[in-house]
């Protein structure tokens, strides 16, 4: 089954896209070039799929109230096995002329800009690596995540292409290919809510706050200096807080004993499995469980 972005109005690309360089990503230049616009990797933060970035996040780094994302360990080990995930590709593909490609923008929207890994002949080619393969589907669909499907077709909505492979490693060792088609009704709907985003840059409306990490991790940034002063909130937020506290504690108790439970039930057992899906996996570490994995994650839970 197929994670779509969501459907929209259809509108075809008008013309070919405008190279705006040749830049390392996560350089200066780079940086640069992004700074007006909307990159592949963001897009999915303007519609409020990516687990890296928020709406909010994202509104207040193109305003230059805070500064670039820092480079995680999973974004350094990503650009370090870019180049080899995209030769076995080529070994994989030999009629195809795999070259690496520029940063573009769409001609009558400048704003819009792509920086694809790879051309693959008339297609793209995005390198990827995850720690696992949990939101990876059958090998040879459309089934990856769906932060990423959003940059691919981000991509060939820019370029004009029609397909884009992506090509994963997976745990350092298990490699999967992966092809998503362009969809124009989905291409259109994120253009409208790119524009929406572009449009509250320039009224300096930011986004509401929402529960992304990188949102509260925005808002500490934001103030400078310390007042020892006591500001009066209302009741309503108040409540709503206290409300949340007593929530996640009784939530954190509950998780607590449904581990216990799970580790209790599997033993010496490596992983905890129900109808076939994985539910948790148990590390072990000197003989002793150091602690219990869950399958499902904020990014894919259901």
């Amino acid at each position: 089954m197929t994670t779509t972005v969501q459907p929209g109005a259809t509108t075809a690309p008008a013309a070919g896209p405008v190279v705006l360089g040749w830049f390392e990503p996560g350089s200066d230049a780079w940086h640069a070039a992004r700074a007006q616009g909307i990159g592949g990797s963001e897009i999915a933060a303007v519609l409020g799929l990516s687990p890296y970035e928020s709406a909010f996040s994202l509104w207040h780094r193109k305003q230059g109230l805070v500064g670039p994302v820092e480079e995680s360990e999973e974004m350094y080990w990503g650009k370090v096995h870019e180049p080899g995930i995209c030769a076995r590709f080529a070994a994989e593909h030999p009629d195809l002329d795999v070259t690496v490609a520029p940063t573009y923008c769409h001609p009558d929207r400048p704003w819009q800009i792509a920086n694809p890994d790879r051309h693959a002949g008339p297609d793209l080619l995005e390198a990827k690596t995850a720690r696992d393969a949990e939101g990876w589907g059958e090998e040879g669909t459309d089934q990856i995540p769906v932060h990423y499907r959003g940059q691919c077709l981000w991509y060939m909505d820019v370029t004009g292409t029609r397909r884009c492979w992506v090509a994963v490693l997976i745990a350092g060792s298990e490699y999967r290919e992966y092809l998503v088609e362009y969809n124009a009704a989905e291409a259109s709907y994120m253009r409208e809510k790119a524009e929406e985003f572009m449009a509250s840059l320039a009224a300096g409306a930011r986004p509401a706050i929402d529960g992304h990490t990188a949102t509260y991790q925005t808002i500490r940034e934001l103030p400078d200096g310390l007042d020892d002063v006591d500001v009066e909130i209302d009741t309503a937020l108040r409540d709503r807080f206290h409300a949340a506290q007593d929530t996640f504690w009784a939530a954190e108790d509950e998780l607590t004993a449904c581990k216990g439970l799970l580790l209790d039930e599997i033993g010496t057992g490596r992983r905890a499995v129900c109808d076939r899906d994985r539910v948790a996996t148990r590390t072990v570490r000197a003989g002793r469980t150091y602690q219990l994995l869950p399958a499902r994650t904020r990014r894919n839970a259901r």
